[in-house]
């Protein structure tokens, strides 16, 4: 009897294009291995391509960086979350999750610690222009703590810049606010990068901790609505880093 087929292409029936078992067999993805920011397997970010009942993935914009609508956050599949996958297979994982459309790819210096960052950089080196990396800066992982200080930003750059194997990073994330740090000094630190080319777009991952702003925003504002001190925040950013400043919405 001959033997089946699997299909990896999208296709209207399925759209992931594989059927799980078959998705899991070719990525060899592991428990947690692909953490993938808000990845429905529903086609809620593809869109279709007529007449051959395949399928193409959306882009939107991180704003003025052009990404897929689905990105893969890369973190547990070398660190974090359980023991490691085998470097073959995570370097697989990255680079099927670009053969169905993915161009975002997302890692920090902090996961492993640099052990995600190496991974990242060795699967996608093959393919870099295609792509756009995001990596995040904030930790002194040597002394513990927060650390963004616009020295240390320009130290471990350049680090991540080994360790990805690129000379830029398309987005480099504030991983969380350091307190002792006033966020215009970031966004200067920050600034100076993308003048050298080694950063193209900036922006903070999150503002869980507001503390260290709050006597900047009015408690009106505080009241209202966290867009809103996001909102007041950014602006600080912006006196700082005027058009390079870009933010996720």
């Amino acid at each position: 009897m001959e033997e089946k087929k699997q299909t990896t292409e999208f296709s209207i029936e399925d759209p992931l294009g594989m059927t799980r078992r078959a998705f899991l067999t070719k990525a060899a993805l592991v428990v947690g291995g692909l953490g993938v920011a808000k990845f429905s397997w529903a086609a809620k970010g593809i869109e279709s391509i007529s007449g051959k009942g395949q399928r193409k993935m959306k882009s939107r914009t991180l704003g003025k960086l052009k990404v897929s609508e689905i990105g893969a956050g890369c973190m547990s599949i070398s660190a974090n979350y359980g023991p490691p996958a085998d470097k073959n297979q995570g370097i697989q994982v990255i680079r099927v999750a670009h053969e169905k459309g993915v161009t975002f790819f997302d890692t920090a210096e902090v996961y492993g610690p640099y052990t995600s960052e190496e991974l990242v950089g060795g699967a996608l080196a093959p393919i870099r222009d295609k792509v756009a990396i995001a990596t995040k800066f904030g930790f002194d992982i040597n002394a513990g703590g927060l650390n963004s200080q616009p020295h240390h930003i320009k130290e471990v750059v350049d680090e991540s810049l080994k360790r990805l194997k690129t000379d830029r990073i398309d987005l480099y994330y504030q991983h969380r606010v350091d307190p002792k740090v006033p966020i215009e000094d970031v966004a200067g630190a920050v600034k100076d990068l993308i003048k050298q080319g080694k950063v193209l777009h900036f922006g903070p991952v999150s503002y869980t901790h507001l503390a260290p702003w709050e006597k900047r925003v009015p408690k009106s504002v505080l009241r209202t609505s966290t867009r809103r001190i996001r909102s007041m925040i950014q602006m600080c950013i912006r006196d700082r880093l005027g058009d390079s400043a870009d933010f996720t919405k």
